[in-house]
């Protein structure tokens, strides 16, 4: 019943949303009755389709999954931008009434400006990633763990419309990189394993000296974590449960340990997240590597002596200005930060959810390198 009410709720704003655009904006172009009601058509087809996007597993394999995806980025601009369009008429108001002009080339301006930019996003999304390196100094790093590689992707989001052979340029992109290792931070999915497995098939391809490991993302615990697990083992990847496994590189050790997603212990109870339980069997004295989904994971990992967390989960905010939201709800946005003496690194993501849009956080492949920290 909750579910409901919120989807009506919803409903109901996104209606009073698009009824501004159109008011606004359909005014504004002066066309003939026959162009209005082509365009309030749009606009009330729109606010009908886009709380599917939020049920983004429902759309698997239905027909219109792009559509109602790709609409629901395109009105992301066409508000903005609307919005900016009266906060400028109102501005010039103050000086002088607007002309006609004004009026009629300030809407197509909006209308011109969501056109490029909804183009240009769709470009950033659906390219494969580009390659962010980074170096990651570590105080008492063996000198045989210098110069590590590590390649993390994060945040795959196969479902609706990023399917296999998307996910196979990127597989490609991350073989010729010969890392040492392979790290997936969560949310590799959007829907059921039935449904999605064989899309996800060019994984079992990844080739790292010491193999992929990935941990589960809140996405995975939506439809069937557990289900999923299963599945990416089959792959051939490390799933960490919060544990740790030892890996031997040139003669010196490294923890690689993974925690379940934050919000894993509502949906799995045994799925807790626990990085004190992951790091319980790690010698003193080995440098240790965490993947874990969200980056506000960091304060408990730090307490549980962590040298490193790779994560994810913010999407780097996808589509700008929305990234100012998740810099609120999230510890770390992206990039390289720290927690402590804890280094963090969030991942921008390598897909994308919902819109298959970016603008201003383009998706990343991370190949991060270790390195010893300059003693004090």
């Amino acid at each position: 019943m909750r579910h409901h009410r919120s989807l009506l709720r919803l409903r109901l704003v996104l209606l009073v949303l698009h009824g501004y655009v159109g008011w606004r904006l359909l005014s504004g172009l002066s066309l003939g009755v026959w162009s209005n009601i082509v365009g309030a058509g749009y606009l009330l087809t729109s606010a009908l389709l886009m709380p599917w996007v939020v049920r983004v597993t429902w759309l698997n394999g239905r027909w219109f999954a792009w559509p109602v995806a790709v609409m629901t980025g395109v009105f992301s601009f066409l508000l903005l931008l609307t919005l900016a369009r009266d906060i400028l008429l109102a501005t010039w108001h103050v000086a002088t009434a607007p002309t006609a002009l004004l009026v009629a080339g300030s809407a197509w301006g909006v209308l011109i400006a969501t056109s490029v930019l909804s183009v240009y996003s769709v470009w950033q999304a659906r390219r494969v990633p580009r390659v962010v390196d980074v170096s990651v100094p570590l105080a008492g790093l063996p000198a045989a763990l210098e110069g590590l590689t590590i390649v993390q992707l994060s945040d795959l989001h196969i479902g609706p419309t990023i399917k296999r052979q998307h996910l196979q340029r990127i597989v490609e992109r991350v073989n010729s990189l010969t890392p040492d290792l392979v790290a997936i931070t969560g949310d590799l999915t959007d829907g059921r394993v039935a449904e999605l497995e064989e899309d996800l098939a060019p994984l079992a391809n990844l080739s790292a000296r010491h193999g992929a490991f990935c941990v589960t993302g809140n996405h995975e615990y939506y439809s069937e974590a557990e289900a999923w697990v299963a599945a990416f083992g089959r792959l051939g990847m490390r799933v960490l449960i919060n544990e740790c496994d030892i890996v031997e590189h040139d003669g010196a050790e490294l923890a690689v340990a993974g925690i379940t997603d934050l919000s894993a212990g509502y949906y799995v109870p045994a799925h807790r997240s626990d990085p004190a339980l992951a790091a319980r069997d790690i010698p003193p004295g080995t440098t240790r590597l965490l993947l874990a989904h969200q980056p506000n994971s960091a304060p408990a990992a730090a307490e549980a002596g962590f040298d490193l967390q790779l994560s994810g989960h913010t999407h780097g905010g996808q589509i700008w200005p929305w990234s100012l939201l998740a810099r609120r709800a999230n510890r770390f946005l992206a990039g390289l930060g720290k927690e402590g003496r804890m280094w963090v690194y969030t991942s921008r993501g390598t897909g994308y959810w919902g819109p298959p849009m970016r603008f201003g956080a383009p998706s990343e492949i991370t190949r991060l390198r270790l390195c010893r920290a300059p003693e004090a």
